[in-house]
């Protein structure tokens, strides 16, 4: 278990933080949704808002936090619509009462209509801007998306720790095991795709939407991986929805960049890994006494239990053909 460092940052300290920056608040703050770090929009005295980020301490180096506004700095000047941080006197990461923070500009708007053609076809042209500019050159700090970090090591974690009930632990275990060979076969079939940088976490809650199209918000998770790692999760329903739905995503992707038909057998392969990761992190996370109090569901008899039937399933939908694109 780790120490809940967020206790320190009381309210004070985040008005504090913002104004060393440059900036005056009127002293409203309000908490937006976030747990891997804290974030908050301030109001200031001139009638603007600001949106700060503390980050977590000790889960990223200042490098790879740097690395990740560059990136979003370099989308950002390229006119894809990304929120990236803002440069004070050319400097991005800020320290103060001993935490690292970001100031970012207030961008809102709403959930994305991802059951609408035209609005995936508009992410995709943007996702395929994206992904032509991470396709440029590799990051040096921060990780690739792989079954070792995403699979093995969440995995081993619970099991070590004792969150897995002792009636389910051989059955979870058992799982695991069957569900991370399946996921290497197919890797193994893709063969050898290419790994560019991604915004990592391109599930519809970090794409706000405005009369003017989307805008793509937190890289916090960025990293090196498959193109499809940020294209499969704006898919759902059945293989028939999900092959339309994406081929809607690559009518647009298509016209920046290419798109390695390959990738299309790891897309249950990464599904399978984000849900082994997602129980490591919440595991990883559980010191922290934001997560029990917005997670009172994890931990319980019935979420390992439900973790294994899906884990279940996800083998065999691994053991299925890939999802077959109608023409685009």
């Amino acid at each position: 278990m780790e120490d809940p460092h967020f206790q320190k940052l009381t309210p004070d300290l985040i008005l504090d933080a913002v104004e060393t920056c440059g900036y005056r608040c009127d002293g409203r703050q309000h908490a937006l949704n976030s747990y891997e770090n804290r974030v908050y929009q301030v109001w200031l005295e001139d009638g603007g808002m600001l949106v700060v980020k503390f980050y977590r301490p000790q889960r990223w180096s200042d490098a790879a936090i740097l690395e990740e506004h560059a990136y979003s700095q370099e989308l950002a000047a390229r006119e894809i619509p990304v929120v990236a941080p803002l440069a004070i006197k050319g400097v991005t990461l800020h320290t103060h009462g001993g935490f690292r923070f970001a100031l970012f500009p207030r961008r809102p708007g709403r959930a994305p209509e991802l059951d609408r053609p035209e609005v995936l076809q508009w992410i995709g042209r943007f996702m395929g801007r994206i992904h032509a500019v991470g396709a440029i050159k590799a990051f040096r700090q921060r990780p690739r998306i792989d079954i070792a970090s995403f699979g093995e090591a969440p995995s081993r974690y619970v099991l070590e720790h004792d969150f897995v009930p002792a009636d389910l632990k051989p059955a979870y275990e058992t799982i695991v095991r069957d569900a991370l060979e399946r996921v290497r076969a197919c890797y193994a079939e893709a063969g050898r795709v290419k790994d560019i940088r991604l915004h990592g976490d391109c599930h519809a809650g970090n794409i706000l939407w405005t009369d003017d199209g989307p805008h793509f918000v937190d890289f916090d998770d960025c990293r090196s991986g498959p193109a499809v790692q940020d294209l499969w999760m704006l898919l759902s329903g059945d293989r028939e929805a999900m092959a339309i739905q994406l081929a809607d995503v690559l009518r647009g992707y298509r016209e920046f960049h290419d798109f390695d038909r390959r990738e299309l057998r790891l897309i249950e392969a990464l599904r399978t890994l984000r849900m082994i990761h997602y129980a490591g992190w919440l595991a990883v996370r559980w010191g922290d006494p934001a997560f029990p109090a917005s997670f009172p569901w994890f931990n319980t008899q019935r979420y390992w239990q439900d973790q294994v039937l899906a884990l279940r399933e996800q083998c065999a939908v691994m053991d299925e053909p890939p999802l077959e694109l109608p023409d685009y």
